[in-house]
């Protein structure tokens, strides 16, 4: 099977469900993005130990990102076709991050200041998946989707990041683990 198809070549893509559009357009500029970020956590995750918590946690959340990516290239009229879960961003799904936030801080002493990124090469990798992140989500706004979830799942998602980001700092700056 060949990877190219020469479609794109007139500057437009393919959307999930069918149609077309500009490779400029609102949907293709957050995709891309969010795109980019979830290559970000890849390379967070390739940091990680394998098997490893955090491991878990970045697959998990590159798969959401496939979900996310779906949504936004639906077109508005073909949004009845998407499936919680598979295509379409849902509140549980923002409900897991948010457990996932108050985990890992409870297990982390919270700064007092501005952090400074760069104490290890995966609190560093997890520092730039989070502003991709944030831009992801800057764009998305841009592009408000009705009854969508996606901003509030990219807001949250970027929280995560800072907050794995900080737990990936190592034990030196853990509470003790409450059981």
């Amino acid at each position: 099977m060949k990877i190219y198809t020469r479609d794109g070549d007139d500057g437009t893509t393919g959307l999930y469900f069918g149609g077309r559009v500009e490779k400029s357009s609102d949907p293709i500029e957050v995709n891309g993005a969010v795109d980019e970020a979830q290559a970000a956590l890849g390379w967070a995750r390739s940091l990680s130990e394998p098997e490893s918590r955090l491991n878990e946690l970045l697959i998990t959340i590159e798969r959401d990102l496939w979900v996310l990516m779906a949504e936004v290239a639906t077109l508005p009229a073909n949004r009845h076709k998407l499936t919680a879960d598979k295509s379409l961003v849902t509140g549980e799904m923002i409900t897991r991050l948010e457990s996932e936030i108050d985990a890992l801080s409870s297990e982390i002493r919270m700064p007092k200041e501005f952090v400074v990124p760069g104490e290890n090469q995966l609190s560093a990798a997890l520092d730039v998946a989070r502003t991709v992140i944030r831009r992801a989500e800057r764009i998305a706004v841009g592009y408000p989707l009705e009854g969508s979830l996606v901003v509030g799942y990219l807001n949250r998602l970027s929280d995560l990041a800072w907050t794995m980001a900080r737990w990936a700092e190592g034990p030196h700056h853990r509470t003790a683990r409450v059981h």
